[in-house]
């Protein structure tokens, strides 16, 4: 796979899987998929890590990514975000560690499979049209 944004974020999303994390991917490269084409420096992530996948997630991570094991542990204790950044590229991957709320339930609930041909087919869950409008228009364009 190559250093592209995508394939970076597949790479995640790849290890969220084997890890049976649910996540959905959103932001911008939910929006661009949709045609709300917006440029990006980083891929928004919201995954329902626990503790116990903090070991197994650096483990499979920590060779291609920055990654700090006391700011996912603060974020998953806390349900706020933390960042990786790729070592070759410097892209940074956003992980939101969702609020036990309604509208977050729900859109894990309502995530879209997309298949995407990068020499092989890889899969990944994004947000739904609806509910990447919905993130982006509350928070202003930020996811």
């Amino acid at each position: 796979m190559s250093d592209d944004p995508i394939s970076i974020t597949l790479l995640v999303t790849g290890v969220l899987e084997r890890l049976n994390i649910p996540y959905l991917i959103g932001g911008s490269l939910a929006s661009t998929l949709y045609g709300m084409v917006r440029t990006t420096q980083d891929s928004d992530i919201i995954a329902e890590m626990h503790p116990e996948h903090i070991q197994p997630f650096l483990a499979a991570l920590q060779d291609e990514f920055y990654i700090d094991e006391e700011m996912i542990a603060g974020s998953i204790e806390h349900k706020s975000s933390f960042n990786i950044i790729h070592r070759n590229s410097l892209f940074k991957v956003d992980v939101f560690i969702p609020l036990p709320t309604p509208f977050y339930r729900s859109q894990l609930a309502h995530v879209n499979r997309q298949t995407f041909s990068l020499g092989v087919e890889i899969s990944a869950n994004f947000a739904s049209p609806e509910d990447t409008i919905l993130e982006l228009t509350r928070f202003g364009g930020r996811w």
